[in-house]
């Protein structure tokens, strides 16, 4: 707690210095550079009228012009000026927003409380898992599998939890374990398939297509797996591979499932 209110002392401290720098900065004064140039150059058409080389009504228009050009400058490169007080209300103001929001910790929030530690956590989501996210889902099951490693149900569990919270390599990780117990699982071999897709951004790369390949052996009614394999095939030029695997999930298909004209459109695009 203590390197809390530390943390937060030198966050407020920056905050004003931050604030009171670019109040210094806008209250510059505003700029005279084309102050004095201005001026030289009104008093050289005096000199040039003394002098009749210029007559009244030139000498009239040409200060009038310059007088216009000296006024256009000076509104175009003025700057806000402030008083050397306003810092003062500047950094009271910082003051005042600080002293307000540890006042409202204090009265709304609870800063004699510790942070609850991850796995007690993780034992309050457990408790109601029909309102998790599933990151959440996955911290839950992570904890179950670290308790009973052997527990190929759990695991396959956890796998999916993680696919579904974006974590696919952390999924594959999963799969892959549940496997080591039972390698004749056929859906996990395609849940692993398809984990490895998404961490490999769409592509059906080696190790994925071998997943698939053993979720087809032990079971052909895989269609998830025949998908990918098609789509694996077909990116290699091999449309007699791709139609093997597509025909059997195409039959599934009811004709007017947009899936099954786009298998069949794109198996036919193959052929020209």
């Amino acid at each position: 707690m203590t390197i809390f209110w530390i943390m937060t002392a030198l966050a407020t401290a920056l905050a004003g210095l931050a604030v009171l720098s670019a109040a210094r900065r806008g209250a510059e004064a505003e700029s005279v550079a084309d102050r004095d140039a201005g001026a030289r150059e009104l008093a050289e058409l005096d000199r040039l009228k003394a002098r009749g080389l210029l007559d009244e009504a030139s000498w009239t228009a040409a200060r009038a012009e310059a007088g216009r050009r000296l006024l256009a400058a000076h509104r175009a490169d003025r700057r806000p000026v402030s008083r050397s007080a306003d810092r003062y209300w500047v950094l009271g103001g910082i003051g005042a927003a600080a002293a307000a929001s540890l006042g409202l910790y204090v009265v709304f929030g609870a800063p004699g409380m510790k942070d609850q530690a991850y796995e007690t956590r993780v034992r309050e989501w457990a408790s109601t898992p029909e309102a998790l996210e599933p990151a959440q889902v996955a911290a839950v099951l992570g904890q179950v599998v670290k308790d009973r490693p052997d527990d190929r149900l759990a695991l396959t569990m956890l796998g999916a939890a993680r696919f579904e919270a974006g974590d696919p390599i952390g999924a594959a990780s999963a799969f892959r374990r549940a496997l080591a117990i039972q390698p004749d699982d056929a859906q996990s071999w395609a849940r692993l398939g398809e984990s490895l897709v998404r961490a490999n951004d769409g592509v059906v790369d080696g190790d994925a297509e071998a997943a698939f390949r053993q979720a087809v052996k032990l079971d052909p009614d895989q269609l998830g797996a025949r998908f990918y394999l098609g789509e694996a095939a077909l990116a290699r030029g091999d449309r007699a591979e791709a139609e093997a695997m597509w025909t059997p999930l195409i039959a599934v298909l009811a004709p007017s499932d947009p899936r099954r004209a786009d298998l069949q459109n794109r198996l036919a695009e193959a052929v020209r």
